[in-house]
């Protein structure tokens, strides 16, 4: 963080070093997320949107994200 910023918020609390490296984690996770979602944006500003008969339904997606998220769920219940 800047020197700046810190001189803005003087008052701030450190957080621990395992707090701090999960939050640099999830920042480097975020980081990545969005440089795929801009490079999609980019293939689709430069060669257009695909077919319809390539794309899926969010409905499906959706369906398939909630099985997962479900089955992992009952996997740490069984556990």
């Amino acid at each position: 963080m800047s020197e700046q910023s810190d001189a803005l918020l003087p008052d701030r609390t450190p957080l621990a070093p395992g707090a701090a490296g999960v939050l640099r984690a999830r920042a480097a996770a975020e980081r990545v997320r969005s440089d795929q979602f801009a490079a999609a944006l980019e293939d689709i500003a430069e060669h257009g949107l695909p077919p319809v008969e390539a794309c899926r339904p969010w409905t499906e997606i959706r369906e398939e994200a909630l099985a997962q998220l479900h089955a992992a769920r009952e996997a740490g219940n069984a556990a």
